[in-house]
């Protein structure tokens, strides 16, 4: 029998750990973490080339890492919630640890942290998106007239409206944005459907995201809007919406989605129209499509 050393039964076992780091972003986050004697760097960018080369030389010996995102004040109450001394460094791997299991991560595969951190940033702000979402809803309450569960109902609203909105879109990759005027900032979901041969592939996640943002619009009759682009191969895209009115949708004309797509959003300014690309009304959603008559929460 073949006798296997315990260096080489550890080596083994290393690779088949599945790991994550925490990782901080940015230069303020950076700041804040070297208030504590334990964290030893003191340069951001010599420590995100030292993260990336940590990433690769696991990649290299066949461990799986996954990225975090690593927030400086979660950790201090994650810390004081525990009663865990944050400037130790096994209190960070717990506090890393969760974040693995609860928080926005991304797979490291091969990728630089160029390309890598604004996916995770990403991630964060949508989860974030969807939790606040998610949040305001739940504390809707009930309807006073009839005893209906408003969160729920404007839920189940908009899963039937973005099913009628699938149902309805040509053929091709469809790509959705659903933004809502919440305060403090407009909320923006985003829903990629991939169209193959006749079946819709959709992310769990994201529709789960973008019926919820689009239900808060309803709930609180919030000024909002609804965008559909398709993708096929020999076509111009196709581009249509709707604006949110009441707890439906009403139809954007031709001209309106032009208007929308060439302006920027943040300055105002007008954007040249793209090439190629079809402006147009949308299909019918059918009577479950526009604003019910039914009595108003």
């Amino acid at each position: 029998m073949a006798h296997t050393d315990h260096q080489t039964m550890r080596r083994v076992l290393r690779r088949e750990i599945a790991g994550t780091i925490g990782l901080l972003t940015d230069e303020h986050d950076f700041r804040a973490m070297r208030r504590y004697r334990s964290f030893t760097f003191d340069d951001h960018k010599t420590y995100l080339q030292e993260v990336e080369s940590l990433l690769r030389t696991r990649a290299s010996q066949g461990s799986h890492t996954t990225v975090a995102l690593f927030d400086p004040r979660e950790y201090a109450e994650f810390c004081a919630e525990q009663g865990l001394d944050p400037d130790i460094p096994a209190s960070r791997t717990r506090f890393t640890a969760e974040l693995a299991a609860t928080g926005p991560t991304v797979p490291y595969e091969g990728q630089t942290l160029t390309d890598l951190v604004p996916v995770l940033v990403d991630e964060a702000v949508r989860q974030a998106t969807w939790e606040y979402a998610s949040t305001l809803l739940a504390r809707l309450g009930a309807c006073a007239t009839c005893g209906e569960d408003l969160g729920r109902a404007a839920f189940a609203r908009a899963t039937n409206l973005l099913v009628r909105i699938l149902d309805t879109a040509p053929p091709g990759n469809r790509h959705l944005v659903c933004s809502v005027s919440a305060t403090p900032e407009t909320l923006v979901a985003v829903l990629h459907a991939d169209d193959a041969d006749g079946t819709t592939r959709l992310d769990e996640a994201e529709a789960l995201e973008f019926s919820t943002v689009l239900a808060l619009g309803i709930a609180t009759q919030t000024p909002g809007g609804l965008v559909m682009r398709t993708t096929t191969p020999g076509t111009a895209d196709r581009i249509y919406g709707w604006r949110l009115r009441g707890d439906g949708l009403e139809p954007l004309s031709a001209g309106e989605v032009f208007d929308a797509y060439c302006t920027d959003v943040e300055s105002g300014d007008l954007i040249a129209p793209e090439s190629g690309v079809d402006y147009r009304e949308p299909p019918d959603l059918g009577p479950d499509g526009g604003p019910t008559t039914e009595h108003h929460h």
